[in-house]
C-alpha cells in the first residue's frame, strides 16, 4: 500500500519525471499556461505553486533553490522572479488552476486539462480585445484616408 507516498508516478521513471517537472514548469513560466493531462496538471500543480510561493521573496539563496529546481535556465528564473511572482504577493496562496477540457486527447483518448496561472486567462482576453481595438481602428484610419484621398481628387478639378 502506498500510505504516505506523495505524489504520482505518471508511468514512468524518476529521472524522467524530474525532467518533465522542469520542463513544465518552464513552459508555465514562459507561457503562463500549459495543456496536458489531467494527472500531469494535477500532480505539477504543487510543484508550480511552492516554486511561485518561493519567488515571491528575492534573496539569493530562493534564486539559487529556483535555478535548481528550473534547470539552471537564468532567463526563466529571471522572468519568475520579476514578471511572475510580484503578481501574485498579496495572494496567500492557489497561484495556478486547472481547466478540465472536454475533448481527450485523440491517441489514447486521455483526459486532458489545462494548467494556467491565475488571471492567464483574463490577461489573455485582455490583450485580444486591445488586439481587435488596434485592428478595428486601422481599419477605420485606412478607409478614411481612401476616402479623403478620393474626395480631395474629386475637390481639387472642381475649383479650377
Amino acid at each position: 500500500m502506498r500510505h504516505k507516498k506523495l505524489g504520482r508516478k505518471l508511468g514512468i521513471r524518476a529521472d524522467h519525471r524530474k525532467a518533465q517537472r522542469m520542463n513544465m514548469l518552464t513552459a508555465l513560466i514562459t507561457h503562463g499556461r500549459v495543456v496536458t493531462t489531467l494527472a500531469k496538471a494535477k500532480e505539477y500543480r504543487r510543484h508550480a505553486d511552492k516554486i511561485i510561493h518561493l519567488a515571491k521573496v528575492r534573496t539569493l539563496a530562493r534564486m539559487r533553490r529556483a535555478a535548481s529546481q528550473l534547470g539552471n535556465k537564468r532567463s526563466i528564473v529571471k522572468r519568475l522572479f520579476d514578471v511572475v511572482a510580484p503578481q501574485f504577493v498579496e495572494r496567500p496562496g492557489g497561484y495556478t488552476r486547472i481547466l478540465k477540457l472536454a475533448k481527450p486527447r485523440v491517441g489514447d483518448a486521455a483526459p486532458r486539462a489545462i494548467l494556467e496561472l491565475v488571471g492567464e486567462s483574463e490577461r489573455r482576453a485582455k490583450a485580444a480585445e486591445e488586439a481587435r481595438a488596434l485592428e478595428a481602428e486601422k481599419a477605420t484610419k485606412g478607409k478614411k484616408s481612401k476616402k479623403a484621398k478620393g474626395e480631395e481628387a474629386g475637390a481639387e478639378p472642381a475649383k479650377s
